[in-house]
């Protein structure tokens, strides 16, 4: 058994790996096709670009992973059983299932070694992937001077070139305008031609102009900009030769600090998405309990008992928020007592209740005003107004709270997709029998889009409150997993599904079922 478990092994773990780095790859051009218009002109180093596609190749691991799996598994038992293999191990004595188990082992540490990876590499890639893209989309596109047309990538700088000849460097009808001095179009430089580099590490670009000149226009006899002389003064200087420096930091690329880019849900594991869920559930407590304390400056004059408890989650909540309150305010205790004590003494309760009884039955017997009615309406409007401000902030709350749920039940789903998707493949590759990258990946690739399709379905539901978050999420598992385990119930009993032959006989059968027996013609009198 152990040979012939090491045989089923060996056979897996080839084309395993071969078709996790052809899917990772795939994967990571299609993902990167998203951002190709940022990256190329940004005179990005080869480090950046390698940083970047290793984080983003990381970040394509929980697709990956399951699809490798499923590939490798449609080769391995199709080769298997396009060369009999798998029949010699049924002859044995060995059953499909039993045959099934080396790999299955491999795939249970496969599962546990990619929710490792989706729980704590992932989240750090793609913080390191995103927060690397953010800054490249923040960078300038590298100097590039195009003949005929001005180039404006220099801050307050404009520069044209009527030829820029093949070495990159020498230029023919160069005009600067130089707009540093925030007045227009003031000072300008011609020349004939000249000469264009980089210096210090690319850190100035040097213009070495030839024959020329420079205008600056209202300008004071030490040719400093003046606004108290006349506009139409213009100094005219010719020169020979002149060498003009502008800073290019503007051109480099500063990296953002990572915190900014922590609290978004890809970057976060499973103890961090579970205090992100208990914040965010405190939040809506809070925001709930805030809609019912609300009642009493609603009605100021009416129903000041109330006729209705708080929910138990509401009750729990204020009772601690109050024991937190009551902790903090402790060392203030003594002096809020002094400050309590009354100075005068009160009337009786039950005079002063009388009182203001007699007063407000008198008060409902005048008139309305329309002043009263403007100041009611008036506070109408507000506490609506309140109350529309009370509900949004709940349902922000809630839609982020599922936000950090549904990638919660992701790091969960993509991990245990490798077993479904095992569980899919063996047995489909021992009923196709049929081995290589013809119809191995044709069939792979078939589920995986059905597979991408219903978690994608599953996770836009979840997100918009159509369905429960764990049914969105966790239905494209437990399809599939349905699908498995009837193809491996196929595949122990040897039926042959992609065979013409199967369907002509469950035909006929459904035919001698259902069918109407024709009735025996009558024998003429």
């Amino acid at each position: 058994m152990k040979k012939i478990d090491k045989l089923i092994l060996s056979s897996f773990l080839g084309p395993f790996v071969l078709t996790f780095l052809v899917v990772v790859f795939i994967l990571l051009l299609q993902h990167m096709l998203k951002y190709f218009d940022d990256i190329i002109g940004k005179d990005l180093g080869w480090d950046v670009v390698g940083a970047l596609l290793f984080y983003f190749g990381i970040f394509m691991t929980p697709l990956a992973l399951p699809l490798a799996v499923l590939l490798s598994s449609l080769i391995t038992f199709g080769n298997l059983s396009e060369h009999f293999e798998i029949t010699a191990i049924k002859s044995l004595g060995i059953s499909l299932s039993r045959a099934l188990v080396p790999i299955f082992i491999f795939v249970l540490f496969l599962t546990g070694f990619a929710f490792y990876i989706n729980n704590n590499i992932v989240p750090k890639a793609a913080l390191e992937a995103y927060s690397l893209m953010y800054d490249i989309k923040q960078k300038k596109p590298a100097l590039d001077l195009e003949e005929g047309s001005f180039y404006s990538g220099i801050p307050d700088i404009s520069i044209k070139v009527g030829k820029k000849f093949p070495d990159g460097k020498t230029l023919k009808d160069v005009i600067i305008y130089d707009h540093r001095g925030k007045s227009g179009n003031k000072q300008v430089t011609i020349a004939d031609s000249g000469k264009m580099f980089t210096i210090l590490n690319d850190q100035y670009l040097k213009l070495e102009l030839f024959n020329g000149y420079d205008f600056q226009e209202g300008t004071n006899s030490q040719g400093a900009p003046s606004a108290s002389v006349n506009p139409e003064n213009l100094q005219r200087t010719k020169f020979g030769k002149m060498d003009i420096v502008f800073d290019l930091a503007s051109f480099g690329m500063t990296r953002t600090e990572k915190k900014w880019f922590q609290g978004n849900r890809i970057m976060r594991n499973i103890l961090e998405l579970n205090r992100d869920m208990d914040s965010m559930t405190n939040e809506i407590r809070g925001a709930r309990l805030a809609i019912y304390n609300a009642k009493s400056s609603m009605f100021v004059y009416h129903d000041k008992v109330d006729t209705f408890k708080l929910p138990s989650d509401l009750q729990a909540y204020r009772r601690k928020k109050d024991s937190l309150t009551r902790v903090a305010n402790s060392f203030n205790t003594a002096s809020a007592y002094i400050q309590a004590q009354p100075i005068f003494k009160l009337a009786d309760p039950n005079t002063l209740s009388d009182k203001i009884k007699h007063r407000s039955d008198s008060l409902f017997k005048l008139p309305i005003k329309l002043d009263e009615v403007t100041t009611a309406l008036n506070q109408t409007r507000m506490i609506k107004s309140q109350m529309l401000n009370m509900n949004a902030a709940q349902l922000n709350h809630i839609s982020e709270y599922k936000i950090f749920q549904i990638q919660w039940h992701k790091i969960l789903s993509n991990s245990i997709a490798c077993i479904v998707m095992f569980l899919i493949g063996a047995p489909l590759g021992a009923i196709i029998k049929k081995g290589g990258l013809g119809v191995p990946v044709i069939t792979s690739i078939m589920f995986f889009i059905f597979f991408y399709l219903v978690m994608s379905t599953g996770e836009k539901w979840a997100g918009q409150d159509k369905i429960s978050v764990p049914v969105g999420i966790w239905a494209a598992d437990f399809i599939l997993l349905i699908i498995g385990l009837l193809f491996l119930r196929q595949a122990r009993l040897d039926a042959r599904l992609f065979e013409a032959d199967f369907y002509s006989v469950v035909w006929d059968k459904l035919k001698r079922r259902f069918g109407v027996q024709k009735k025996p013609a009558a024998n003429p009198a």
